[in-house]
């Protein structure tokens, strides 16, 4: 299982699973999309780099997630496939995808922002529990 939601009031909420942290924020950002819309119905059709920095893991997902989101909302590009690596701090990520089509991408909700409260990266687990607001 990629990610599970979990139960929040007025917000999304979700745990992103993974054998490795990385692979925790590549399901986590997987996740994030297949909120918005169905990820899954995306095709690999263009690459896009991303760059993050962070003075801790929770500042790394915040502002990894944050990008991504920026690219769904400023270029239009429903990102499916993420292929995340973390060294002292700088997370870099190849990501694949495809131009959002409401047609084909099935939308579900509009999501704003990406919060800190509750946002924990579980590197024992691993896992990482992320709150969205929509």
């Amino acid at each position: 299982m990629r990610y599970e939601v979990l139960e929040h009031t007025a917000d999304v909420m979700i745990k992103a699973h993974g054998i490795t942290i990385e692979e925790c924020f590549q399901n986590a950002a997987f996740a994030m999309m297949d909120q918005i819309v169905d990820a899954s119905s995306a095709e690999a059709k263009v690459e896009e780099h991303i760059t993050a920095e962070g003075s801790t893991l929770d500042d790394l997902l915040y502002n990894f997630l944050s990008e991504v989101l920026f690219i769904f909302d400023a270029k239009g590009l429903l990102l499916s496939e993420f292929d995340v690596t973390i060294s002292d701090g700088m997370l870099k990520c190849r990501a694949k995808g495809e131009r959002f089509d409401a047609m084909k991408h099935s939308p579900r909700q509009e999501i704003k922002a990406v919060t800190y409260h509750m946002l924990q990266v579980n590197t024992e687990e691993p896992s990482i529990t992320v709150l969205f607001d929509v």
